[in-house]
């Protein structure tokens, strides 16, 4: 069985969205190319052609990827009211322990993942680090350099 792959409502559509125009626009860009640069005669030397088929295999490719993850995506159920532990789907302000410097992030799945836009992959050492723990934990951050945080709110 494949692992699952944790997304929110917000990016199952974004998933959706890429699958739709990868299919019914962009394979329909690639094909044009690829018979716009077929008339132009001798496929051997053909620089056009070999630039669309590597695009076409980019493209069929990128659309396999989705079509496994969509198959294997388990959604992010909305935390709200629900903020008594840090969970996937969880917006947690955390305080790092040296600095007292306090971010926000919201926990989610890997694919999702953009942490300067306060996205963090469920996979990172801090996600690890805080999952599962209540307002007020101190918890360690595994990473070469250990570092401690304290959850300071969670929504």
């Amino acid at each position: 069985m494949a692992e699952k792959i944790y997304v929110t409502q917000e990016g199952l559509d974004e998933l959706l969205k890429e699958q739709e125009n990868l299919l019914h626009v962009v394979r329909q860009e690639v094909i044009e190319d690829l018979q716009a640069a077929r008339a132009q005669g001798d496929l051997s030397e053909n620089a056009d052609y070999d630039a669309a088929r590597d695009r076409q295999a980019r493209v069929e490719a990128r659309i396999r990827d989705l079509e496994i993850m969509l198959q294997n995506i388990e959604i992010i159920e909305d935390q709200k009211g629900s903020s008594k532990i840090v969970k996937l789907g969880s917006t947690v302000t955390i305080e790092e322990q040296d600095t007292k410097l306090k971010n926000t992030y919201t926990i989610v799945g890997s694919v999702e993942a953009d942490p300067l836009n306060g996205k963090l992959s469920n996979m990172t050492p801090l996600a690890i680090a805080i999952l599962d723990k209540k307002v007020g934990a101190i918890c360690e951050v595994d990473v070469d350099k250990p570092y401690k945080v304290k959850v300071v709110s969670i929504k």
